[in-house]
C-alpha cells in the first residue's frame, strides 16, 4: 500500500484491519515501518498539503481532511506553515481559475462564487476581503 502513495499511520491501520489483520499485528507492523522510516505522518502531511494546494484547496479544508486521516493537529499546523503559501493570493488564483479574471457584477454571482470558495476550504473573511478589494 505504501508503494502507491504515502499514508498516515491511522489510515494504514484502518486499511490493514479492514483486510482482517489483528490489531496487535497491525500495531507491530506500523511500528516496524516507522522504525525503518517507511511510514511517517510528517512526510504524509507534507505531501498531502502540497498535493491539495496544487488542486486548488484552501487551508480549512486541508486541515479538516488531515484531521480525518488521523494526523496530529500540531503536525497539520506545521505542514501548513511549511507550505509557505500566501493563502489570499491562492484564493484569488483559484477564483480566477474557475470564474475568470472578471470579478462578479452582482450579489447573486458573488454569493455563488463565495459558496464555491468556501467548499474549497477558504475562510469567509478572506472571501469577503477578496470581493471587497476588487470591487
Amino acid at each position: 500500500m505504501l508503494a502507491r502513495r504515502e499514508h498516515s499511520a491511522r489510515e494504514l491501520a484502518g486499511k490493514l484491519e479492514a483486510r482482517g489483520y489483528a490489531a496487535n499485528e497491525v500495531a507491530e507492523t506500523l511500528a516496524a515501518l516507522a522504525a525503518k522510516s517507511l511510514l511517517s505522518d510528517e512526510r504524509f502531511c507534507e505531501t498531502y498539503v502540497h498535493h491539495r494546494i496544487a488542486k486548488g484547496y484552501g487551508p480549512l479544508r486541508i486541515r479538516h481532511e488531515l484531521a480525518q486521516r488521523g494526523v496530529d493537529a500540531q503536525l497539520i499546523e506545521q505542514g501548513l506553515e511549511q507550505a509557505d503559501v500566501d493563502w489570499r493570493q491562492h484564493l484569488a488564483a483559484v477564483r480566477a481559475g474557475k470564474f475568470g479574471s472578471r470579478m462578479p457584477a452582482g450579489f447573486p454571482e458573488q454569493a455563488r462564487q463565495g459558496r464555491f470558495l468556501q467548499q474549497r476550504g477558504f475562510s469567509t473573511e478572506d472571501i469577503r476581503r477578496l470581493f471587497r478589494n476588487r470591487e
